[in-house]
């Protein structure tokens, strides 16, 4: 389920990018924080608890998820790359998972693992001294 996004929910701003660039580094402000206020968006209020729940370095006390993009040179990719990245946090948090129903062992695989165990107990015993018989 792919949930959308209307277009004034998603806010962008343009910093400083970090690490190596050169001279160019210190002028362009090519990287993007990309800010989405969860409390205030159209999502369902599932989706919105599953990303509140996040780690608080990704959203804030306030209900704001901020990612931080600047792999690429280019405002525009580095705009795409976070909008991306929140449509897969989106995506994985609508995902529903499945409650495990716990199992017994069947009859077989416990025949099988006493079995085992049982080879297993008769090498060990075949480990010990050797009585030939003689007192001495």
């Amino acid at each position: 389920m792919t949930a959308h996004l209307q277009p004034g929910e998603v806010d962008f701003t343009a910093i400083r990018a970090q690490g190596p660039g050169g001279q160019n580094v210190n002028k362009v402000s090519n990287a993007v924080h990309l800010r989405f206020n969860i409390l205030a968006s159209s999502l369902p209020a599932d989706i919105k608890q599953k990303l509140l729940a996040l780690p608080r370095s990704r959203v804030n006390k306030d209900g704001i998820l901020i990612i931080k993009a600047q792999s690429s040179r280019s405002l525009e990719d580095n705009k795409a790359e976070a909008l991306a990245r929140l449509t897969t946090l989106i995506d994985e948090a609508a995902v529903v998972q499945v409650p495990r129903h716990p199992t017994k062992p069947t009859y077989g695989s416990r025949l099988k693992r006493l079995k085992g165990k049982a080879v297993r107990a008769e090498v060990k015993a075949a480990r010990g001294r050797i009585n030939t018989g003689d007192p001495t």
